[in-house]
């Protein structure tokens, strides 16, 4: 099961690399990162900046999903209009950033996203548990630092609500996308991610769950309190 899009410029510009991402689900990137194509999740975030100048005037360029079919498979046209002035630049550095140090964490929780069977039944469960919304299943201290472990059977994009996060890796290291702050994790499947959060919000309950809808609907939730 793979709900994400994987988006691509047909055909590409010359010296390929057609998009420039400077922003994430948390804001801008420390600098602009170039990619050839993009994979997205349900509720992920990307900004990007593409350079039609470098196609010729009157080029048909389509925006396409390779992880798409039929009417899935093209998201968008682009007709390339005749030469304009433009000065604008994608500046080298973007916005200042802060990594968090691991050793800050005053915490580590592992969280499994499988499915299975609960009461009889086949359900979307977390830590083999569907969603019960009077069970906390983590309460993190308001200004703390933990690291989460994410582990999945097939793909779940992981949504945390009002939780911002860094990805330490994701089956060995962080995907070209994964940079920044976040606060959506497009977890491959069979993959183990390593995430560490900062609970820097506001005291309160809030969820956690798959954004697949499908898998939410069916209890793919769960409960963190800050306290």
């Amino acid at each position: 099961m793979r709900a994400a899009s994987k988006l691509t410029l047909d055909p590409p510009p010359p010296g390929g690399r057609p998009f420039a991402q400077i922003g994430s689900d948390g804001g801008l990137l420390p600098a602009p990162v170039m990619h050839h194509r993009i994979g997205i999740a349900p509720a992920e975030r990307f900004d990007v900046v593409v350079d039609f100048s470098r196609y010729a005037s009157g080029a048909l360029v389509v925006l396409r999903n390779l992880a798409g079919s039929d009417t899935a498979a093209d998201v968008m046209q682009f007709r390339v209009g005749g030469d304009a002035r433009d000065d604008s630049r994608i500046p080298a550095r973007l916005a200042d950033f802060e990594r968090l140090d691991p050793r800050q964490a005053v915490q580590t929780r592992t969280f499994t996203f499988t499915n299975g069977t609960h009461n009889g039944e086949s359900r979307w469960l977390v830590n083999g548990q569907p969603f019960d919304p009077r069970r906390i299943d983590a309460q993190p201290t308001l200004g703390s630092t933990e690291i989460w472990h994410l582990e999945t059977d097939v793909s779940h994009p992981i949504h945390l609500h009002l939780a911002r996060f860094q990805v330490l890796s994701q089956g060995g290291r962080p995907r070209p996308t994964d940079g920044d702050w976040k606060d959506t994790l497009d977890l491959g499947a069979g993959r183990v991610a390593r995430v560490i959060v900062r609970f820097d919000g506001y005291r309160g309950r809030y969820v956690f769950h798959c954004h697949n809808l499908e898998h939410e609907d069916m209890a793919m939730m769960a409960n963190f309190e800050v306290v």
